[in-house]
This record gives structure tokens, sequence and C-alpha cells, in this order.
């Protein structure tokens, strides 16, 4: 997400901070790297022109010249004016008084209008909720019957009168069954249609006007850059659009739609597709993308999503057997599978600050393989009980029997059980500095002392036999 914009305003920033005191010239130097970078990821050059000039202006103010670190106090300049060019707070949906809340899909054809529909009513059905989906989509083939299937993944109900029927009276009809049987919201997939299509246009306003919609979402392809713009000021010109759902931004390495919506079409973003799974749906909050995008990582959001998979009993468990040096391969594959659960590592280390971690910042510079994890599954499963708790037992036969039965090498094996020392290592770390801080506060705090270089050789030679 925002890859190639990020590397180019990191790097930018990058000389900024090297610098002890910045002159009108360095700054100009700066936001001329920056203009050129937006500019780059498709973002609309009013909006660039706008945003440099109003970074140009602080920039140049007292509070930076006097600054103990004036290349830090611009990146904090930038970071504001990103967070209020995104929308300044994040946007939740209205919510009816009286239920159901009825929420409207519109966008052009293949904006991912049918897959969204499913992740805000699986996001809806988590949350307590019970939503109905309804097909108004009458025009294209199979267009119900991949909406219906959508609505058994997901594990929610379905409504459709088939293609014959008007779709304002269809979405008029759902209104009433959801009434009826309690459920407390509707949520209307409609048609693909082009914004010039008069007639297109005419049958969705038929459609808002029936049903009158507590959210009226449009639905965009961000990899499409600035036509998704341009799509969205033709439909919130002939419809009452109030927000605004992005798809596949987590393919989206310039960011162009997501940098100009709001300073466009003044329209919230609401949401953010940001994968393929019914689950990969986040809310948009402006500022964490900001951060993202500056490299700062998006922390908030991680522990959000690791909040909802991840069994807190378990993890108090596990602190226990980090701390009596009880973790075992058991454990570590245990680890691996929230982690799974959590989003793909790619998206895992985006949402970390750069400044975080040095392992973090080596994977992120290479590519990592999803399949790594599989591989790690397999031949854990291989094992035995025995050998999953006690690694030690690991002899040269016995890794070639895992090796067969996992259909790896034993150089794999042998690089997994020197991955599961080093966070045998780096967790204790962590966990023993986390105490540390709540026993003595954060600036009493002292490093874990490491195990001496004799012990991890003993240990590694063991290993090997």
């Amino acid at each position: 997400m925002f890859e190639g914009l990020s590397e180019k305003l990191s790097a930018t920033f990058k000389k900024l901070r090297s610098r002890g005191r910045l002159t009108e010239a360095d700054i100009s130097a700066a936001l001329r790297e920056v203009r050129m970078a937006l500019l780059e990821a498709d973002v609309s050059f009013q909006v660039v022109k706008d945003f440099t000039n109003a970074i140009k202006e602080q920039a140049l103010g007292e509070e930076v010249a006097k600054a103990l670190s004036p290349g830090q106090q611009v990146v904090k300049i930038v970071h504001t004016e990103l967070v209020r060019l995104l929308g300044s707070d994040a946007t939740g949906l209205a919510t009816a008084e009286t239920p159901p809340t009825i929420i409207l899909l519109a966008g052009l054809q293949g904006s991912g209008k049918t897959t969204m529909a499913g992740k805000l009513a699986r996001m809806m059905a988590k949350r307590g909720g019970t939503p109905l989906l309804v097909a108004t989509d009458t025009r294209r083939p199979a267009a119900i019957r991949q909406l219906e299937v959508v609505a058994e993944q997901v594990g929610v109900p379905f409504f459709q009168m088939g293609d014959q029927l008007e779709p304002a009276r269809i979405a008029a009809a759902a209104v009433s069954h959801a009434r009826s049987h309690n459920l407390d919201t509707v949520i209307i997939d409609t048609a693909g249609r082009l914004h010039t299509d008069a007639e297109m246009m005419d049958e969705i306003r038929a459609v808002h006007q029936a049903v009158s919609p507590h959210e009226t979402l449009l639905v965009l392809d961000s990899l499409t850059g600035q036509d998704a713009v341009n799509v969205a000021t033709e439909f919130c010109g002939t419809v009452d659009v109030d927000g605004v759902v992005l798809t596949k931004l987590d393919g989206d390495a310039r960011g162009g739609a997501a940098l100009s919506l709001r300073a466009v079409t003044g329209k919230p973003i609401k949401f953010a597709g940001v994968g393929e799974k019914f689950d990969a749906l986040e809310t948009f909050h402006p500022e964490r993308i900001a951060s993202r995008i500056l490299g700062m990582g998006d922390v908030l959001t991680l522990i959000e999503k690791a909040q909802e998979t991840v069994d807190q009993d378990k993890a108090v468990e596990l602190q226990k057997k980090v701390l009596q040096d009880r973790f075992d391969l058991e454990d570590f594959l245990e680890q691996l599978q929230q982690m799974k659960r959590v989003g793909p590592l790619n998206q895992i280390l985006e949402m970390l600050p750069k400044s975080w971690l040095g392992w973090a910042g080596a994977l992120e510079d290479e590519e990592v393989d999803p399949k790594e994890l599989d591989r790690i599954e397999a031949i854990i499963r291989s094992m035995t009980p025995d050998e999953r708790h006690n690694p030690g037992l690991l002899n040269g036969s016995r890794k070639k029997r895992i090796a067969r039965g996992s259909g790896t090498t034993v150089a794999d094996i042998n690089s997994l059980l020197k991955q599961f020392d080093e966070t045998q290592v780096m967790m204790k770390q962590m966990m023993g500095a986390q105490q540390g801080m709540a026993g003595r506060g954060l600036h009493g705090a002292r490093p874990m002392r490491r195990k001496s270089a004799r012990a991890t050789k003993s240990k590694k030679r063991s290993r090997s036999r």
C-alpha cells in the first residue's frame, strides 16, 4: 500500500533530518521532490499544488527556524497536512433510529461492489448485527447468483426477486422483508453503471428515492488512480453520495485516488478493501494512513487486528512459557497460525514503523514468500510430539525422516530451527523488557542479558548431531 510514494517521501525526509539547520533553498528542494512524488502517484495537480504550498508556508515559519530538529518539524507538518488532505477523522456509518439501516452501494461495473457488500455484511455480523444482502443487479448475467454465493460464504440472509422486476421495487420489498424479520441492516448491491449512461443513472436515482438510504456508498477501484476521482466527481453530481469505499487499496503502490478524493469531491473515504478475503476490510483512518505513507507504521490497526484474532488466555499462558523457558515448536506453530489469521506478513510488516526492529526492515526489503509459513507448518506437523517439545532430539536421521514427510529438505529444517532459536531469544527479551518497564517505569528499564555465546554454540551443536 502506497509503497512507491512512501519510499520516495522517506528518502526526501531522510535528507532533511540529516541537516542541522534548514534554509529556504533546502525546503524548496525537498518540496520539489515531494511534488514530483505526488504527481507520479497520480494525485490531482491542483491538490498537489495546494498541499505543497501549505507545507512551504508553515515550514518557513518561526517555529521551524527555532526548532532543535527542523527536519523532524517539517516531517510533522507534512504528516498534519496529509491527515487534513485525507479527511482528518475517521467517518463511521450512519445508523437508523428505527432499524433497519439501509446502505446503498453504487459504482462502475467491476469496481468490486458485490465483494464489498459481502465484506460489509461480514463486518456487521461480527459486531453482532443481522445484515441482509439484496440483489438488484438485473442486468449482468449471473449477478444475482454471485451475490447469493457471497451471502452463503459470509453466513448472512439473502434477498432477491429475479431479474424481471425494476430494481426500485426489489429494494423496497427487501426493506419491508427486513422489518418483518427483525434484520437491522439492509445492504443493497446495484448494477454497475457508467456515469455517462443517463438511463442507468435514472435507475439508481429511482432506487434511492424508493428506499431513502441512510448511507449511499460509492465503491471505487483505487488502482484506477485519477480516473477514480473523475468518476467520483460525476457520481456525486448526480446521486446523493455520503461516502466512498476504496477497493484494492492493498495493491495500490501509488495512492493517487486516496490522496485526491476528499479534496476534490468533499466526500469522506469510509472504508478500504485490503485483500480478497471477506474480513479484509478496514475503517479508513486518515491519521493512520498518513503515518503509513511516511513510514511511521500503523500500530493501532495492527493491535486491533490482533485483538480480534488472539485468544487472551492463550496469550497469558504463552508469556509464562517464554519466561520459564518452556516455549517449544508446538507453541511456535500456534504463533505462526495466529499471525496468519491477523493477515498476510507483508501487511503486518507495513504496519510497523520503519524505525522499529531491524529484522522487520530487512524483511521489507526482500520478497516475502507467503508459502513459507505453510512449509514451516508442514515441517512441524511431520515431527513427533516429543520432537516438538524437545527440538534437541533432532539428529541427522530424524531430520531426514521429517524432510521426507514434509516434502522439504534438511536445510529447510535447519533454517526453521535457527528461526525458532532467534524467536525464543527475541520474545524473552521483549517480555522481560515489558516486565521491567511495568516494575521500574520506562526510564528505569534495563535491557535483558543475552545468553552467552558458549551456551548458544553448545545448543546448536546438540541440534546438528
